[in-house]
């Protein structure tokens, strides 16, 4: 074994996942019988990420055009519907920035459901990076009966008005209210809001089944409107008999997210996870579970920490929550939401009217980027898109918008400053540790990612928790723990092609990127290192050989959660060092 200066085996392997078309170097059986070499280890690396004029047919991950998506953050969640159901405007939002693509339930049949799963997936193959799915169930839907007068009826101010059981068509002083639910909860003075608070009433009398309401915000009530209950917490199931089956559809067709609506209490989230057990089959990757959090109940006593505790990410879904909530409450929630969730390590996701005037208009009001902005200051995992990207004109200039405001913080001063103050939890373990560790010596000696082989996805959020000032890189065997990854700030997830950390030891394959050999590594923990460079340079994450990766991962492989090893790794390679690298003869 000898040293040199420059390391053409290195360059052989890197180049040619970098996936140049041009010819490179000797393959790794010429290398080592080499003993030495005048090539330049740099003047090799750089050329093979190529430039934004050339390899239209390479991944995105090459492309310096696309690289900013690797610097980005914070994720972007685009929800589809038939202003992008094709699979070019598919495309289209992704290369825009988005890295979650909702499918809401409410709207449209399963199997559209299944054709949209079908194009992402494509989308996914086409680009080899991730795409996370969310099946978004639609949840209890609490509505008012119909009225004789098709056009509704005006009520005033201080009248009474009852809600009952009765099945006859509703006038201007009664109408069905078919939630047996809503009448047993509500209390003399409990406030219910009909047409998203149009129209507020607060029960003044109630009875076995009905409700006396005096109209304290008057207007005018119509056909099923929704009926909300901010003061109520209703013995209903947040799944409806649609949402079971809905359910069972999204475990059959391989969503990576599912999204609980109407959840008012904990028991509500271990309801959900009883139901997935009975569906999932046996070795099948289970789904992540995330809250939306929607109800004042959410926030009674510790609710809402148990909630996050519960499940794998929440939702700040601020429609209902505008609405069941005092409109200054809600920025001040939304803070205590997010809060809640960096301390406990889970992804959270802002939604709701984020761009809401992008339905109609190419740009948005100075206050809908003021809006979210504050998400992603507040150290929001990903802000979402709903009718503007799903129903609205202009889908992908919101997606693109959505991306320059997470480029113009993520670049201030001030959100550096503020993620820092945030809270987070220090912890106590060996995992903790290590991510600590790995976040401070990435800032310290100016690293380009930090590069986490995680099995369940347990430690790649752990380090998206500490918030670190570079890309996280996971490498992980499994494509739904990379999936659901994509959910996670900072956390950009290598897209595995068969089940391991690592390629195969045979040194000729290790020059085959298209259909790349792998194994179990065999033990040797250089070829999985090597798999981490090769990994960072495809994202464009390096584009010299002395760029440092700090690397943390857990011996022996295969251990959920264990992170015990921590690497300071040159992008040339575990055998380099300062641009000295090991050669064998």
């Amino acid at each position: 074994m000898k040293f040199s200066t420059t390391c053409v085996n290195v360059v052989a392997i890197l180049t040619a996942v970098a996936g140049s078309a041009s010819a490179f170097a000797p393959t790794m059986s010429a290398v080592r019988k080499s003993s030495s070499a005048s090539t330049s280890l740099k003047s090799t690396v750089a050329p093979s990420i190529p430039s934004t004029d050339t390899a239209a047919d390479t991944t995105v991950a090459s492309i310096p055009k696309f690289a900013q998506r690797w610097r980005k953050s914070t994720k972007q969640l685009a929800t589809l519907g038939p202003a992008s159901s094709t699979l070019e405007m598919i495309e289209t939002l992704f290369l825009a920035g988005a890295d979650i693509f909702r499918l809401n339930f409410s709207h449209g049949s399963q199997e559209q459901k299944q054709e949209l799963l079908t194009m992402i997936r494509e989308v996914e193959e086409k680009y080899s990076h991730p795409i996370a799915v969310l099946g978004d169930l639609q949840g209890p839907k609490l509505r008012v009966g119909e009225f004789s007068n098709p056009n509704g009826e005006v009520l005033e101010k201080g009248q009474i008005f009852r809600l009952d059981l009765d099945e006859a068509q509703g006038d201007n002083t009664r109408v069905m209210l078919p939630h047996p639910e809503i009448i047993e909860a509500s209390l003399i003075d409990h406030v219910l809001l009909v047409d998203d608070g149009k129209v507020k009433l607060t029960v003044v009398g109630k009875g076995d089944k009905y409700l006396d309401c005096r109209v304290d915000v008057p207007g005018k009530i119509s056909n099923r409107k929704g009926v909300n209950t901010p003061d109520s917490v209703l013995d209903i199931s947040p799944l409806t008999p649609k949402d079971r089956s809905d359910l069972e559809y999204m475990i059959g067709i391989g969503v990576d997210w599912i999204a609980l609506s109407f959840v008012q209490q904990p028991s509500d989230i271990e309801e959900i996870h009883e139901l997935i057990d009975g569906h999932l089959k046996e070795d099948a990757f289970r789904p992540a579970v995330m809250a939306k959090i929607e109800k004042p109940s959410c926030f009674y006593d510790d609710n809402l920490e148990k909630i996050v505790e519960l499940c794998d990410g929440i939702m700040v879904a601020r429609g209902d929550l505008g609405v069941e909530c005092a409109p200054e409450d809600v920025p001040l929630l939304q803070k205590q939401i997010i809060d809640t969730c960096r301390k406990q390590g889970k992804p959270v996701v802002v939604a709701t009217q984020m761009l809401e005037s992008m339905i109609e208009s190419p740009t948005p009001t100075r206050a809908e980027a003021s809006d979210v902005a504050t998400a992603i200051y507040d150290g929001a995992d990903a802000i979402m898109l709903s009718a503007e990207s799903a129903a609205g004109k202009f889908p992908e200039e919101s997606v693109a918008m959505q991306q320059r405001i997470i480029n113009r913080v993520e670049s201030d001063l001030h959100y550096r400053a503020y993620l820092n103050q945030l809270t987070k939890n220090d912890g106590v373990t060996p995992t903790d540790a290590v991510t600590i560790a790995a976040r401070q010596i990435a800032q310290t000696v100016n690293a380009k990612g930090i590069v986490s082989f995680t099995l369940q996805g347990s430690t790649a959020l752990r380090a998206s928790q500490e918030r670190p000032t570079v890309p996280i890189l996971a490498i992980t065997p499994f494509k739904e723990t990379a999936r659901q990854l994509a959910m996670s700030w900072g956390v950009y997830p290598e897209l595995p092609r068969s089940g391991s950390f690592g390629f195969s030891s045979d040194d000729d394959d290790l020059t085959t990127v298209d259909n790349p050999t792998v194994s179990a590594a065999d033990g040797d923990f250089d070829i999985v290192l090597k798999n981490a460079c090769r990994a960072a340079l495809r994202k464009g994450l390096v584009n010299d050989p002395n760029d440092l990766l700090v690397v943390t991962a857990g011996i022996p492989f295969g251990t959920p959660g264990a992170a015990n090893i921590i690497r300071l790794l040159p992008a040339a390679g575990p055998s380099c060092w300062d641009g000295v690298c090991r050669v064998d003869e």
